[in-house]
């Protein structure tokens, strides 16, 4: 569905198939002796990580409700931690591309899931100040995830098959939320929720040291001589290299602009969506827990069905046309379920809710990876990413306030209405472009 700098980490004559790997002893495959990678392995390194950092991203959602009843906050306060997690990664997509282009896509890409990781574990502190600044920092680990990924697939992906690989690596996003509804409340309900942040703090870890034999394969194009001081980070060139990188092309703004109202609704789904169930409908935080994975992983259906769907028909816009109507209606309709709706028909609308509106994020990077010059992909996803992150950063906030003020149904059907609205104003250039 996470900036660089004008130069691009690999040639774009890389865009062509390159070698299959080379299997080790063991039958696990390593970087082929050539140092050229397979998309295969790529997207292998680019989908774990999005995983592991997408997972970490959920921690504190799936058991807000216990953990904010825990150390006395209000329910709602998840929007706010949320919201500052999207403020940490849009941070690092205004200022990291000297960081990218220093280390690498693959450093960078470890360098953030260990400080995601660390955060997490921060925040089994409970004390409120600590947790306010953990989700900031979560946010800025998970902030090289989309400039970084799409660095190495622009690289390597065949560009017949683009929507769908670059697909496949976001389905990592809905399917570590997965994995976070799934283990969160069952480890908070048995152990503790600061128990659930100690297992984050070990995954993390795990998986960037497993992508290493990867590193110094898709890594060769980084300049060890990148200055990466604080002067060179909050540069006016630099802060304003993703910005100027939406005027390269006339898609970008209308992409960005549809992808952020996707990002109001799924942001403020995902971060309230077990709060909504447990504090409205009155469910046990393992059954809320249940349908928040059922949404995911209806996403991960999606982003493989809907790519695939992409890259046959040659219209990706239109694609994404169909998904802001459609998921603006789902939406509405889970946001109507009435208290006492049986958890089968909430977990159905949950399943439609995410396979339609949470499975934009693939298919918008990879337009913006097609459509942007080669040198400036990072810089152009970084752009459109930032919109993004701003989106999932205010609207947390806003329904947090929404709900304070006026319940759960008017924010919901608000935020509902969104990509419909987004979609009215943008489709028609999509379409014609």
């Amino acid at each position: 569905m996470q900036s660089a700098p004008p130069k691009p980490c690999v040639a774009p004559d890389a865009l062509a198939a390159s070698p299959p790997d080379t299997a080790g002893p063991s039958g696990s495959h390593h970087p082929s002796k050539t140092g050229q990678p397979s998309w295969q392995s790529a997207l292998g390194v680019t989908l774990a990580m999005q995983t592991a950092a997408a997972a970490l991203g959920q921690t504190l959602p799936v058991v807000a409700p216990v953990m904010t009843d825990a150390i006395g906050l209000a329910p709602e306060s998840i929007g706010y931690l949320a919201g500052l997690g999207s403020l940490g990664t849009a941070l690092f997509l205004a200022c990291g591309a000297p960081v990218l282009a220093r280390l690498g896509p693959v450093r960078t890409l470890q360098t953030g899931l260990l400080l995601a990781g660390g955060s997490i574990g921060l925040a089994a502190l409970g004390w409120p100040p600590v947790l306010f600044l953990a989700s900031l920092l979560l946010g800025i680990g998970y902030g090289p995830t989309p400039p970084a990924g799409s660095r190495i697939l622009a690289a390597t992906a065949p560009p017949q098959h683009r929507t769908l690989i670059f697909s496949v690596k976001q389905a990592g996003a809905p399917l570590g939320a997965v994995l976070a509804g799934l283990a969160g409340p069952a480890i908070a309900l048995r152990f503790g929720w600061e128990a659930v942040c100690l297992v984050g703090l070990l995954a993390g870890a795990a998986v960037a040291v497993v992508v290493q034999p990867w590193r110094a394969s898709l890594d060769t194009e980084r300049d060890p001589l990148r200055a990466v001081s604080l002067a060179a980070l909050l540069s006016p060139s630099n802060l304003a290299a993703p910005f100027a990188a939406l005027r390269l092309h006339r898609l970008l703004m209308p992409l960005a602009l549809l992808s952020g109202a996707f990002a109001c609704l799924q942001g403020s789904l995902f971060a309230f969506v077990v709060t909504w169930l447990v504090g409205k409908h009155g469910l046990p935080l393992a059954e809320a827990g249940m349908i928040f994975a059922v949404m995911q992983g209806a996403g991960v259906t999606a982003r493989l069905v809907l790519g695939w769907v992409a890259d046959r028909s040659g219209r990706p816009s239109l694609v994404l046309a169909v998904q802001a109507f459609a998921g603006a209606a789902l939406a509405a309709l889970f946001a109507l379920a009435p208290v006492g709706t049986p958890v089968s028909l909430l977990g159905l609308l949950a399943a439609g809710t995410g396979f339609v509106a949470a499975s934009w994020n693939g298919i918008s990077l990879a337009e913006v990876a097609r459509v942007a010059p080669p040198a400036r992909i990072s810089d152009a996803t970084s752009g459109v990413t930032l919109i993004v992150f701003f989106c999932y950063f205010a609207a947390p906030i806003a329904f947090a306030a929404g709900v304070a003020a006026w319940g759960w149904t008017l924010p919901l059907l608000l935020i509902a209405a969104l990509p419909a609205l987004a979609g009215l104003a943008v489709v028609p250039r999509l379409l014609r472009g």
